[in-house]
């Protein structure tokens, strides 16, 4: 492996461990609410772009697998919603440049609404709540992810950055 390499990788892991940190000690201090950014979510549709399907679904696993173990929802749901999510995400990097700012909020937006989308169809909630949650609450969470992600990429956009000739 070459320095590069290693330095990117190392810039990559310090930008999850930084995601992570955000989401378990900042954002239950700073944020409440359904409509917090999801940083964990970040974290994975960047990963996913810059690392490709196989990875993307692997950590959209593993970041469900979390979830469904903190979540009153149907074990599982969360679990299918983010391997799809990490697997999508890396998926449409073939068909857009995924270096541009305002192409990674639309990702975000998107993989937070279709991960709402999939964890509400699979943990079989009712149709009372399934408007409401994706019309308003799922939405207003997608923007302020996408917006704490544009942030986040504003300021470590070089961390993120994907190298094709070094995949």
């Amino acid at each position: 492996m070459t320095s590069a390499k290693a330095a990117n990788r190392l810039q990559l892991t310090v930008a999850l461990g930084l995601l992570l940190f955000l989401q378990f000690y900042v954002r239950p201090r700073l944020f409440e609410g359904r409509y917090a950014p999801d940083f964990v979510m970040i974290g994975l549709v960047l990963l996913a772009l810059r690392s490709g399907p196989g990875v993307g679904a692997l950590a959209g696993f593993l970041v469900g697998l979390a979830s469904d173990a903190l979540s009153p929802a149907r074990f599982g749901a969360a679990a299918l919603a983010n391997t799809m999510v990490g697997y999508l995400a890396a998926q449409t990097r073939a068909f857009f440049f995924a270096d541009n700012v305002l192409v990674n909020a639309g990702f975000l937006f998107g993989a937070v609404w279709l991960r709402d989308l999939i964890v509400l169809v699979a943990s079989g909630s009712g149709d009372q709540g399934l408007a409401t949650s994706l019309l308003i609450d799922a939405p207003l969470q997608a923007l302020t992810t996408a917006l704490a992600g544009t942030v986040l990429l504003v300021l470590f956009g070089g961390w993120f950055r994907i190298r094709l000739d070094q995949q």
